[in-house]
């Protein structure tokens, strides 16, 4: 019997996964809210939308999630402060 060779992170890999990270784009809350906005808008499918962005659809759901949770957490502080009178 042969043994299969095992392969290890040698130099090259780490080379790659170094650049790999620093290349990885990172999007301001701006841009993530206007990509957010625009799937909302439903001018087009969120496929399109996260091809056209570059972004994977899961990315694009997590965002809108997150986005829609604050604006709840939002309105929620509103109605607390509204029902509490101000001295």
């Amino acid at each position: 019997m042969t043994k299969k060779p095992t392969r290890s992170k040698d130099g090259a890999d780490k080379v790659v996964e170094n650049i790999r990270r620093k290349t990885r784009q990172t999007y301001s809350s701006e841009e993530k809210i206007r990509i957010v906005l625009a799937g909302l808008r439903g001018e087009e499918s969120i496929a399109v939308l996260c091809r056209r962005e570059g972004i994977a659809e899961s990315l694009y759901y997590s965002w809108s999630k997150e986005f829609l949770e604050a604006g709840k957490r939002q309105l929620c502080g509103d109605a607390a402060r509204q029902a509490t009178p101000q001295k």
